[in-house]
């Protein structure tokens, strides 16, 4: 498994979906939705943004249950998931090691953007429920999710790399992107 992660609005779904048009044999599995059957399933949350304004021990439980299913997961996929859930209380880490030691990783991916460039898309996505940021609370999150998936690759004893999605500039993100899956 490959874990690609990045903030909201950094475009790692869309790089993701973009590369995984090109790449053979690779299939995707989002975390988030995965985490939404379970809360809906649990009567919790009806919506994925109402997921991180869950009580962080119903989060926890929903993590567990999520990697539990992942780990029995067979073939090569990508997972697409969050480094950090920025909740009422402060970040919460995306993959507590309890939830990240029970996955088999190959290696990390953060997609990154600049924090102009999240904002202006959240803005323009009418699909989710986001909360508006200043550009430096979305600047202090991109340094959490730096802090955090290197954190996780020496938790895992695996690579980390850094892909740039900047505007206008997708195909590059995308090709970057590929050469890491081989």
């Amino acid at each position: 498994m490959i874990i690609v992660m990045g903030i909201p609005g950094a475009g790692k779904t869309t790089v993701l979906s973009e590369t995984l048009r090109q790449a053979k044999g690779w299939r995707a599995i989002n975390w988030g939705d995965r985490m939404l059957e379970l809360a809906a399933a649990k009567g919790f949350a009806k919506g994925r943004d109402e997921i991180r304004k869950l009580p962080v021990e119903r989060q926890a439980e929903l993590q567990a249950a999520v990697a539990d299913s992942l780990a029995r997961e067979e073939g090569k996929f990508v997972l697409d998931t969050h480094c950090s859930i920025n909740t009422p209380k402060g970040y919460l880490p995306g993959l507590p090691y309890g939830v990240l030691g029970k996955l088999p990783v190959e290696r990390f991916v953060l997609i990154e953007a600049p924090a102009e460039s999240i904002i202006a898309r959240r803005r323009k996505d009418a699909t989710r429920a986001r909360d508006a940021q200043a550009a430096e609370a979305v600047a202090e999150q991109l340094f959490v999710n730096k802090a955090l998936v290197c954190a996780y690759a020496a938790f895992k004893g695996a690579p980390v790399a850094f892909v740039k999605n900047e505007d206008g500039k997708l195909s590059a993100a995308v090709e970057a992107l590929r050469a890491l899956l081989g």
